[in-house]
């Protein structure tokens, strides 16, 4: 495998997969391991070497392959300009990668079993696969004439771990983020550092876990936030932690959030940009409050940026008086809610919740109670545009 030094800078992650001679190989991986992005890699070779083949990636829905697979192939190409000679176009609209040899990876998600059994392929990627029904993997996998690829992380067990796992066809590998060495030393201490014991095993060691005392346990989704409802924005600053922005809205006792932007590497210019191309206008942004040299220059941007109240407890206290509603896009939100959970302590051999969140994935959680708790907590909503029950109407 040195040859492949050449192409890419890999991981051992690459190598298991790119060797592996099973049909299904499953990817079950901490935080930051690389899977994903090591996995595109892969298929991004196999689209070059297997002259004509058909490769999809699926996923739960759109939004999520887009901050998911589809980030990850996007930045591989930057990274790899010998890509260009054989990559003969991306079409945005279909979500279809074209090579010069007749090769497709295309990206796709499926609503149900009956829409999974539409086409055929040689390889099949499930990205983050316990977002995904097994009939519709079942489906596709029936399908697929080659090789199947799964990731996923593993904050509970879910169909792989009962139906897949263990078969003669299969494939199991476990990685962490030891098997990435991408990634900053800073990323690799933070994670290793996990104090709360059940998240270290999943986000830390890639191992099957059983999240309990999750801080938001009942989540609704909808649509999008109805448009009778004022919204203003909460926006926690990173770089090699997410970059994330949520818009927050209230409505008697509901709560909405569509998360806006969530992305690692991402310098305040690029966060300007994207707000631009978002059209965020001149609502409150309610910025974490640690990063005051960042909020000054969205202020020189034309923006509204404002210091958060970064009060946890009363934060999460107030939040949680309300029916909370993400919208079916929110990929990153709904993922920070599976383990966002409270500490807890053992004293006299006996196990004790505190007030306190566990600080690790938790970069769109403070966002979005940033936003909803600094503007909302004294009852600045402004209701317009009609009544409740026509706002009933648009959930």
């Amino acid at each position: 495998m040195n040859e492949v030094a050449n192409y890419f800078d890999v991981s051992p992650v690459f190598h298991a997969n790119y060797t592996s001679t099973a049909k299904v190989n499953v990817n079950q991986g901490g935080t930051s391991s690389g899977k994903t992005y090591s996995i595109m890699q892969v298929l991004l070779l196999i689209a070059i070497n297997d002259k004509g083949c058909i490769i999809t990636v699926a996923g739960q829905d759109l939004p999520n392959l887009k901050k998911g697979s589809i980030r990850d192939m996007q930045n591989i190409r930057q990274r790899n300009p010998w890509l260009a000679f054989y990559i003969k176009n991306y079409n945005k609209t279909e979500n279809i990668l074209e090579f010069y040899n007749g090769s497709i990876i295309e990206f796709n998600s499926y609503d149900n079993e009956q829409d999974a059994r539409n086409g055929k392929r040689d390889y099949l990627f499930i990205n983050e696969a316990n977002g995904v029904p097994y009939m519709v993997y079942w489906q596709l996998k029936i399908r697929t004439r080659k090789k199947v690829f799964l990731d996923y992380n593993p904050s509970a067990a879910f169909w792989v771990h009962e139906k897949v796992i263990g078969q003669s066809d299969t494939m199991l590998f476990i990685s962490d983020h030891r098997h990435n060495p991408f990634i900053e030393q800073a990323l690799h201490d933070e994670i290793e550092g996990i104090e709360d014991r059940e998240l270290w095993k999943v986000y830390a060691r890639g191992i099957t876990g059983q999240i309990k005392g999750l801080i938001y346990p009942t989540i609704n989704l909808c649509d999008y936030i109805p448009s009778h409802v004022q919204t203003v924005y909460g926006l926690d600053f990173g770089f090699n932690h997410k970059m994330a922005m949520v818009e927050c809205g209230k409505w008697e006792n509901r709560a909405f959030f569509n998360e806006l932007i969530y992305q690692s590497e991402m310098t305040i210019s690029h966060l300007i940009q994207q707000m631009r191309e978002l059209g965020i206008g001149r609502q409150p942004i309610y910025c974490d409050s640690a990063r005051p040299d960042a909020i000054e220059d969205l202020k020189a941007a034309g923006y509204n940026a404002l210091m958060a109240d970064k009060d946890v407890k009363n934060g999460i206290d107030f939040l949680k008086r309300h029916q909370i509603y993400y919208t079916k896009s929110s990929a990153g939100l709904r993922k920070e809610a599976g383990s966002y959970k409270w500490k807890e302590t053992v004293m006299n051999g006996i196990t004790q919740t505190l007030d306190e969140p566990v600080k690790v994935m938790d970069d769109i959680m403070d966002a979005k109670r940033y936003g909803f708790y600094t503007h909302f907590r004294k009852d600045r909503t402004i209701r317009v545009f009609g009544s409740r029950s026509s706002l009933l109407d648009e959930l």
